[in-house]
């Protein structure tokens, strides 16, 4: 018995649409970083897409074990802030860091159009 039976309907269809969801963007996510050509194609898939499936999977877990113990449980919210401050950082940096990587191999178009902000002197 893990409690689910004793769910009400109104609460148990929300978290199972929830979970499905959530399971079905991070599919998307996982997809669309072995699909996509490029680095830089390849980071935005997990980066965007993490974020929302692991909304959806924490506000089920919250729903389920709010309704299971009549009171507010604040660990997933504590949790859903930390991602969503976290994964976008984590995104650019890793990011910015591949396009000085580039840059500093000698690859014109590293990124899409890195302008002044990521040049480096020409070596003579």
């Amino acid at each position: 018995m893990n409690g689910f039976e004793t769910l009400p309907a109104w609460a148990a269809l929300p978290v199972a649409l929830l979970l499905i969801v959530g399971g079905a963007v991070i599919l998307i996510g996982a997809l669309g970083l072995l699909r996509l050509p490029s680095f830089y194609q390849r980071i935005h898939g997990p980066a965007i897409t993490v974020t929302l499936g692991a909304g959806c999977l924490l506000l089920a877990s919250m729903l389920y074990f709010t309704v299971l113990q009549s009171r507010l449980v604040i660990h997933e919210l504590i949790i859903s802030a930390f991602i969503l401050m976290t994964a976008p950082v984590v995104a650019m940096l890793i990011m910015r860091a591949a396009v000085y990587r580039d840059l500093r191999a000698g690859k014109r178009n590293a990124g899409t159009d890195s302008g002044a902000v990521y040049s480096f002197p020409e070596k003579e």
